[in-house]
């Protein structure tokens, strides 16, 4: 059989924030039904692809493919709609603080839809049992772990029975039991309701364990893409560098900019 086609891609991708480039000719591709991570330093431009995947942003060369529709060309209303095919986690949950973890599950249903009042209460309660809070229905945001936060932004992301779900750093700030609740809903919510996702993180075991495919970005180009396994062997200087978590290599420490002696003059920058 032959393989399905990605569910998400980049071809030829080159986006700028000004006279930064962030992404040079980037090439990549979600596979359909599986969980795919996008890795790498920060600043490699891995919250921009999704938010060229969502249309947030749009590049300046190249395509962006939304199962097989070029997002870059989608008026609003068409992408209206293949919004609504996309769940989406924000870094740190990114929850309504005035609404309380009902109404915050029930808005994108209330956005996008007009299901009945009975209805919209089955599927929130639903959604937050997935994930095991139907009972925290009540609480506020305030009152809720982080951990809880991050559970309640899931059922908020799959609340529309999306076809792909994108996750901002899902693991960040976690405890080693939020943690691993948060990534095995990951896993268990992908295969359950055969979902597309793609996760950008930097915690590397975890999400190593997790993925079905992994790409590392870096330098504004992919460094490596392929299973765990075939990504920790690269011999690619970034990705060893980042597989192994080294303080030197590729990546600098220091941000560019003026040299120590162009600010402090060759006396003042003698101790940097």
């Amino acid at each position: 059989m032959p393989e399905p086609s990605p569910f998400a891609e980049l071809r030829n991708v080159t986006f700028s924030y000004g006279e930064r480039a962030i992404l040079r000719d980037v090439s990549l591709a979600v596979p359909r039904g599986k969980v795919t991570a996008l890795m790498g330093a920060s600043g490699g431009g891995k919250t921009t692809v999704l938010r060229l995947i969502g249309g947030q942003q749009q590049a300046q060369r190249g395509e962006v493919l939304f199962d097989g529709q070029n997002v870059g060309q989608m008026d609003a209303a068409a992408l209206y709609k293949a919004r609504r095919r996309m769940g989406m986690l924000f870094q740190f949950g990114a929850l309504f603080t005035d609404l309380d973890v009902f109404e915050n599950v029930a808005f994108p249903l209330r956005e996008h839809t007009d299901l009945p009042e009975e209805l919209v209460r089955d599927v929130v309660l639903m959604k937050l049992h997935a994930v095991g809070l139907r009972g925290a229905r009540d609480l506020m945001p305030s009152q809720i772990s982080g951990g809880m936060a991050r559970r309640v932004a899931l059922a908020r992301a799959i609340a529309l029975d999306p076809e792909l779900v994108m996750y901002d750093e899902p693991f960040a700030g976690l405890d080693p039991i939020s943690l691993g609740t948060a990534a095995q809903l990951i896993r268990q919510l992908n295969d359950a309701m055969g979902l597309t996702s793609i996760i950008v993180s930097h915690d590397l075991e975890e999400t190593f364990r997790l993925a079905d495919h992994v790409i590392i970005l870096g330098e504004g180009v992919v460094a490596a893409q392929g299973t765990p396994d075939e990504v920790r062997a690269s011999t690619d200087p970034l990705v060893h560098q980042f597989v192994h978590a080294l303080p030197t290599g590729p990546v600098p420490f220091h941000y560019p900019g003026p040299t120590a002696e162009q600010d402090f003059g060759p006396a003042g920058g003698i101790g940097l």
